[in-house]
């Protein structure tokens, strides 16, 4: 007798678009606007169907919250590596390297934000989806406090330094610089040592 041969088989099915659609959606928002960004110009750039994306995505703020998700590591991660520096290197060298996060994290999201901001009904929801899972600029700079505060017990940071009016300024530093490059065109880097100073009081 001889044994019957076993074969297994992957179940067959239709790869995931989500990245690609989530990358589309990306380079439209920022050759077309939002105004662009419909469903039809989405997917005959994938392409697929409209059907697939709303497979994956309830509706287009959802996956336009998806891009903005998909740009976050850009900012999170410097931030989130401070606390591993904590004592380490100089303070100025540490939050330089953060502040270069920001500026790519808002370079990336900034065509996007401005967009919403005109639009009153996705505004709103946008705000809404922030407010569920701590999402949104106080994120990034609850984080720039906690490395602040860890430094002044150190010493290496002025006692009188205010952590939380220091961590915004280095936000909204950040934001101003990528804002007016993409309203006039500049294309000077951000001077990210001398808002650190700045901020710093050094």
């Amino acid at each position: 007798m001889t044994k019957a041969t076993t074969r297994t088989t992957k179940p067959r099915g239709r790869p995931s678009r989500k990245a690609e659609i989530v990358a589309t959606t990306e380079r439209l928002l920022r050759e077309k606007g939002l105004a662009g960004v419909t469903t039809r110009a989405i997917a005959e750039g994938v392409p697929c169907s409209e059907g697939a994306i709303y497979f994956h995505f309830e509706d287009r703020l959802a996956l336009i919250l998806a891009v903005l998700e998909e740009s976050l590591p850009e900012m999170l991660v410097p931030l989130h590596e401070l606390k591993d520096k904590i004592g380490n290197d100089t303070v100025e060298a540490n939050l330089v390297i953060a502040v270069g996060g920001l500026v790519q994290f808002h370079q990336r999201v900034m065509v996007m934000v401005c967009s919403l901001v005109g639009e009153p009904e996705l505004r709103e929801r946008f705000r809404q989806s922030l407010g569920k899972d701590g999402r949104g600029p106080d994120r990034g700079v609850a984080t720039l406090v906690k490395y602040i505060e860890a430094e002044k017990v150190l010493s290496r940071i002025a006692a009188t330094v205010d952590s939380y009016g220091a961590a915004r300024a280095l936000m909204a530093g950040s934001f101003f610089h990528v804002f007016t490059a993409e309203l006039l065109g500049g294309a000077e880097k951000i001077d990210a040592k001398g808002l650190v100073r700045m901020v710093l009081g050094a």
